[in-house]
């Protein structure tokens, strides 16, 4: 099953780098250019540079990050570990789903040896963009580095492994302890090799769920394809770094991600409701705010139901009968057809608006958002026809969806914190 290997990490000389935290940032692809442009002031060797990389004008961006990095490493900015190790990490927040619980999630940074999903260890659990694989090809190329770590979850009942980490947690301090302002990082080194073979013996039967990173590890097989293509010799081309957190980790925490239709001129909030008669149970609500309390009651409740807005009403649409999906969605998994956003893209966006599974992909009439307010105010701006709000896919769901070789729509999850960016790297070219 999963094979996972200690490695030697390329990590930051803060003697000559400067503070971890002004080194580190979040993934690349919720950064915007402005945000991107904060992080070089505050710090130019910031990982930024590498991972999401601008020529500025003429130039290849990834070309410029391919030189910037063999710069660093002769510099001394960057340097392998001297031994190779596990790494332990860790993230606390507050959580914002759970009325501002303090949480820990706790994992274990390592190179797992890259499968084909149809071998069924590492298994994904929603669709991707062809667009973010091509980029992240070209960043693979050019510089032979993993800057940022593929998410990743395992089932362990006995939590085994989670206990191991506490353990070795506790038997020093974190090699780096720093917060950005809303989550405080913590990273333990493991050079034991007793230890790093017990871990590693404990993943030999388990498989590995990718909870985010599906872009980036379907560009790992496709680089690996391509070097054994091209007669390249890069047997680091057989790993991919992850971090692998146990599925039922209390920190674990998920938001939901809501749609937002656009484009459609013949769209009419009160036609879609109609329509939507047949299947679902709909109130007329007074505010945003009831509207989540409906979708938190069903959620209790084990129900399905949705938001919708369309600028002048907001409604809650609740599933009369979840036997009705059997007969509408024949060809999938019990596990896929009581998924809310299975429900949600069949039901209403298929079905009712005429949104195929190519136009979803390529994001011609529906776009994706955390923010409820953005959501809103692309409805009332006039940018989007109407909006739906979900509640959050269970961790569960997503082990299960998996499990059966399925794929979630894309964009069904969206775990929080999301790992950061810059503290351990994988150069493997």
């Amino acid at each position: 099953m999963a094979d996972i290997r200690p490695w030697r990490a390329l990590r930051y000389d803060l003697e000559k780098a400067g503070q971890i935290e002004e080194l580190t940032c979040p993934p690349y692809d919720i950064i915007s250019e402005e945000q991107r442009q904060a992080f070089l002031r505050r710090n130019p060797y910031n990982v930024i540079r590498l991972e999401l990389p601008k020529s500025g004008g003429e130039g290849d961006p990834y070309a410029s990050a391919g030189q910037l990095v063999r710069d660093w490493c002769t510099s001394g900015i960057l340097r392998q570990d001297m031994d190779e190790g596990f790494y332990i990490y860790e993230e606390e927040f507050l959580s914002q789903v759970d009325k501002g619980e303090r949480k820990a999630l706790r994992g274990l940074i390592c190179l797992v040896r890259l499968e084909e999903f149809s071998a069924g260890v590492v298994l994904p659990h929603e669709e991707t963009l062809s667009k973010a694989k091509e980029d992240r090809f070209r960043l693979m190329q050019a510089t032979g580095c993993n800057f940022s770590q593929i998410y990743s979850l395992y089932q362990d009942e006995k939590h085994i492994t989670r206990q191991r980490l506490d353990n070795l947690a506790a038997s020093c301090a974190p090699r780096y302890s720093f917060s950005d302002g809303l989550v405080t990082h913590r990273l333990w080194v493991v050079n034991d090799p007793v230890a790093i073979a017990a871990i590693q013996e404990d993943f030999a039967g388990r498989k590995l769920y990718i909870a985010d990173g599906h872009h980036r590890y379907e560009t790992a097989l496709n680089y690996r394809r391509w070097c054994k293509e091209e007669g390249k010799y890069c047997p680091g081309s057989e790993f991919v770094m992850m971090m692998l957190a146990d599925m039922a980790d209390p920190g674990l925490v998920v938001f939901p991600t809501h749609r937002l239709v656009r484009g459609l001129d013949s769209f009419n909030g009160h036609g879609l409701l109609a329509s939507c008669e047949d299947y679902f149970s709909i109130s007329p609500q007074a505010s945003q705010a009831d509207t989540q309390a409906a979708l938190d009651q069903a959620y209790a409740e084990g129900r399905h139901a949705f938001g919708f807005y369309d600028g002048v009403k907001w409604h809650a649409l609740t599933l009369r009968d979840e036997a009705a999906l059997d007969s509408l969605l024949p060809g999938i998994s019990l596990a896929s057809r009581r998924l809310d956003v299975t429900i949600l893209h069949s039901l209403v966006l298929e079905r009712v608006l005429g949104i195929d599974k190519e136009n979803m992909a390529n994001q011609v009439n529906l776009t994706y958002t955390r923010s409820v307010q953005e959501a809103v105010s692309s409805v009332d701006s006039g940018a989007s026809n109407g909006c739906f709000l979900l509640n959050p896919t269970r961790v569960e769901e997503i082990g299960q969806v998996a499990a059966n070789g399925e794929k979630m729509p894309q964009k069904s999850t969206y775990f929080y914190p999301k790992l950061i960016t810059g503290l351990v790297m994988n150069k493997f070219a």
